[in-house]
């Protein structure tokens, strides 16, 4: 199932995306795409619900996170062999964990707004995956498991804010907007590999990141199991697993995000954002 959110900022609406597109409505079935409805028993049900029985949503709504109520936005740095040679740093021994602030969640298409006193916003497309069940001391072949779903995420990060500011990287990462999540929550069922998705991004159509997560360093089992050991996973806690190579900060020069800039990028099979760049 691709399931997703619809409507105003704070209004969302459960809905999902029948194969021909339409968005289909979900309210009378579950409030949100979030919580207890991301459980193996509730998708279950949602699953066997004919997509054509449920009202078509008229219109081209605004499509919000395609999950609801994130308790935790768990971000791994440095996971993909080609970016970390890029940024200069070496593979780490462990996954570096580090959090966005949840109220840096948007919409895949809502405007990207640069933080005031912004030198170096920069871009990166990243799998994110969506736990569905309490996950505490997972085993890596059981961790898989635990996972709703799958989506795009796109971890924008102030370079500066990041690395020249002191304290952990936070800083850097949790501007409003810094973290649009979506369009869809594609079900587990429907990604065969996940460590087998190509994934890019563009800015004013130039093509900067064309990856996939074949390059991962840490997969995404390693990475639930490895968390898990050290906090429990809730019900749509969101984990984006690191960016392929061809980040601003990469360029040479270095490139960054300016107001009037327009960004695009997608994973297979997982949809695509479309994000207009303001100032804050």
């Amino acid at each position: 199932m691709k399931l997703l959110r619809y409507g105003p900022v704070g209004a969302e609406k459960p809905g999902l995306q029948d194969d021909a597109g339409n968005i289909r409505d979900l309210s009378g079935h579950v409030d949100d795409i979030a919580g207890a409805a991301l459980s193996d028993e509730s998708l279950a049900k949602l699953r066997a619900i004919d997509p054509a029985s449920l009202p078509v949503v008229e219109g081209s709504p605004r499509i919000g996170a395609c999950v609801g109520h994130v308790g935790k936005f768990i971000c791994i740095g440095l996971n993909y062999a080609d970016h970390a040679a890029e940024s200069g740093m070496a593979l780490p021994e462990e996954p570096v964990i580090f959090f966005k602030a949840t109220s840096a969640i948007s919409g895949p298409n809502d405007d990207v707004e640069i933080p005031r006193t912004s030198v170096k916003s920069d871009w990166e497309v990243e799998l994110g995956v969506v736990i569905g069940k309490h996950t505490k001391y997972v085993s890596k072949e059981e961790a898989l498991d635990h996972v709703a779903g799958y989506c795009v995420v796109n971890d924008l990060s102030e370079r500066d804010f990041q690395l020249h500011r002191s304290g952990q990287w936070v800083k850097g990462k949790s501007a409003d907007t810094f973290g649009p999540i979506g369009p869809w929550l594609v079900t587990r069922d429907e990604v065969a590999d996940p460590q087998n998705l190509p994934m890019y991004l563009e800015v004013n159509g130039h093509r900067y990141q064309d990856g996939s997560t074949k390059t991962m360093h840490f997969d995404v089992a390693t990475v639930i199991s490895h968390l898990s050991q050290f906090m429990s996973l809730q019900p749509g806690d969101v984990i984006s697993t690191g960016t392929p190579p061809g980040v601003g900060m990469g360029q040479n020069p270095q490139t960054y995000l300016k107001p009037g800039d327009k960004m695009e990028l997608g994973i297979e099979g997982l949809g695509v954002q479309k994000q207009n760049v303001v100032a804050g």
